[in-house]
């Protein structure tokens, strides 16, 4: 039976067909694999996420854990079991050397791997993604002992990890913080402050939790110092070494609209209800040197960025098979045409309003995930590519589309799910059905690890014209040499697809400029969530036209004539809204900049 997780024949046809995953294994760090490996891997990660994690989803969701006596943080067990096969399986170091226990996979590889578990069960696979991120920003920046005693427990699954930024006070402003980090003397730190939306920050499902928490080391003053440039990052770990109780206290569960099986919590660190070596303070150790805690927190924060777009493709994507499945097996109603009404019932998947719905999820949740599978690629490149200026050219397309590759899905899959919704009607609406916790658990994607808003401001405000442009020039090459494939390989369909995408990336330059020449960085900046939309959309346009040139290059089935259809509709459908957005931005319009607080 086809899966409800993720079109296997999709996962191939971006793999092996577009992005030529196979040409990887040529190089060094990837020479043991060829594609009967990635398949094995593949094949391992589906059969997991369907048998271990997909079936406590839902009880999951209306189980979510709670604290329970003595302050222990209650779980249902069918979470751990599944934490523990996917740590067995060694998919916790998927992507790491041989040395530290891994498998040396690609990272476009790795993602999907990651991509079964989050359309499985997103709550429970988060504490594999944030332990996973934890230790490759340590491996990055921290030391050989750091990661003797922390990395390789957490690839093995003993430990895990989180990433501790927010505070009550600061939200995303992480400029504001104000946990501070004492130096004690003894070449550790002792922290005290609270940190808020700490997902996965308690719980008995390892044996220990590392914490990486960005905080401010005092001056001589013994104030903090200002802004960003005085965040340090530090190693908080739940149990010191010895096995003695850091001063870190749960505070309280978050109870949220989605996302429900992990936990989110307000920790206290250096609260006092326990004292360390008999001294106050939660125990750290420095990461990296001092003042540098969001530029090494970053290699973390970039990562789950990818890592965000890919779950809300993901949830995006099992809603939309979830919602074919549904139409297919539905009988409802009759044609408009039909006057019979005895005649049988059809499918709902038959009604021309059902097929746009559908068709529109299709075109979202495989463009999306066409984007996150791209960036990934980049990733590869980054890292193995043996030019340097390939590297340097990969650097600069992750750099321009990271913003984008976050945010992108994290509206549109979002939009996905609420189509999955209204295909299954009444139905849709109940919890008997998956649906309706897809969109709770998708929600979610558009706040953290960056607002859509806060994206916003760095395409337009920082992208765009760092290093003299040259990120988004290096962008436009490439949607540019797209245009040109399909100019020269078609007469038809896909060489007006080519011209509409490159009317509307001349629009976007036009537009880019006349922003930047307003001359006053509050009105450039007024509307950028509407730029990072129309720019966004037009990424994926380009998405879909180079899908659709390896399609309509293959013999014609189903599924390529599928993807040809669904291209057509992001150019017919699509594409076309971003005209009115770039006529908004071109006219700086300043509607919302001059609204006032009391005028509401």
């Amino acid at each position: 039976m086809q899966s409800k997780l993720l079109s296997r024949r999709d996962v191939e046809f971006l793999l092996y067909e577009w992005l030529d995953v196979e040409a990887l294994a040529r190089r060094l760090r990837f020479h043991d694999h060829n594609r009967e490996s990635f398949d094995a891997a593949i094949d391992t990660a589906e059969q997991i996420a369907t048998e271990l994690f997909a079936p406590h989803n839902k009880k999951n969701d209306q189980q979510e854990p709670h604290v329970g006596p003595g302050g222990v943080v209650q779980i249902i067990p069918e979470v751990k079991q599944a934490l523990d096969a996917f740590s067995a399986a060694g998919l916790m170091a998927a992507g790491q050397d041989y040395e530290m226990g891994g498998m040396q996979l690609p990272y476009t590889v790795e993602r999907v791997l990651a991509g079964y578990f989050t359309a499985a069960n997103v709550a429970t696979a988060a504490y594999t993604f944030l332990t996973m991120a934890n230790a490759n920003t340590l491996l990055k920046c921290g030391t050989a002992e750091q990661i003797e005693a922390y990395v390789k427990p957490m690839l093995e699954g003993r430990y895990f990890g989180t990433m501790c930024l927010s505070e009550p006070q600061a939200g995303s402003s992480l400029s504001d913080i104000s946990t501070r980090a004492e130096p004690d003397g003894e070449g550790r730190y002792r922290l005290s402050g609270n940190k808020m939306w700490i997902s996965a920050g308690e719980h008995e499902l390892a044996e220990n939790i590392v914490h990486l928490v960005l905080a401010k080391i005092p001056g001589p003053d013994s104030k903090l110092v200002p802004g960003v440039k005085g965040i340090s990052l530090f190693l908080v770990p739940k149990f010191l070494p010895g096995g003695e109780r850091n001063d870190i206290a749960l505070a309280g569960l978050n109870h949220k609209m989605g996302n429900r099986g992990t936990t989110n919590c307000l920790l206290n660190f250096g609260e006092g209800s326990r004292r360390p070596g008999g001294k106050p303070g939660a125990v750290g150790w420095l990461v990296g040197q001092p003042q540098q805690g969001l530029a090494n927190m970053f290699h973390m924060m970039n990562e789950a960025r990818i890592g965000v777009g890919l779950g809300a493709t993901m949830l995006g994507y099992t809603g939309y098979l979830h919602a074919l499945d549904y139409a297919r097996n539905r009988p409802q109603g009759r044609h408009p045409a039909a006057k019979d009404p005895s005649a049988p019932q059809l499918p709902i998947i038959e009604h021309t309003d059902v097929r746009r719905m559908l068709l529109a999820q299709k075109a979202y949740v495989e463009g999306a995930l066409g984007l996150v599978m791209y960036s990934a690629r980049l990733v590869d490149e980054q890292h193995t590519a043996e030019a340097p200026e390939a590297r340097e050219r990969a650097t600069r397309l992750l750099e321009f589309l990271t913003p984008i590759t976050k945010s992108w899905p994290s509206q549109w899959c979002v939009e996905a799910n609420s189509l999955a919704i209204q295909v299954h009607g009444g139905y849709g609406y109940t919890r008997e059905y998956n649906v309706e916790q897809f969109y709770r658990d998708n929600r979610l994607n558009a706040i953290h690890e960056g607002t859509h808003g806060i994206h916003g401001l760095d395409l337009l405000g920082r992208k765009v014209a760092l290093q003299d442009g040259a990120l988004f020039k290096s962008y436009a090459a490439e949607l540019r040499a797209t245009v040109s494939r399909a100019r020269a390989a078609d007469g038809g369909e896909l060489a007006g697809h080519a011209g509409a995408l490159d009317a509307a990336w001349s629009r976007v330059e036009e537009v880019t400029r006349a922003l930047y020449a307003a001359g006053d960085m509050n009105k450039t900046l007024a509307n950028a969530t509407v730029y990072l939309e129309a720019v966004g959309h037009v990424v994926v346009a380009w998405i879909w036209l180079e899908q659709a040139l390896v399609a309509a290059r293959a013999a014609p089935d189903d599924f390529y004539l599928g993807k040809l259809q669904a291209c057509r509709y992001f150019y017919n459908w699509e594409l076309p809204k971003v005209h009115s957005q770039l006529d908004l931005l071109a006219s700086l319009d300043t509607t919302t900049l001059d609204m006032r607080d009391a005028w509401f």
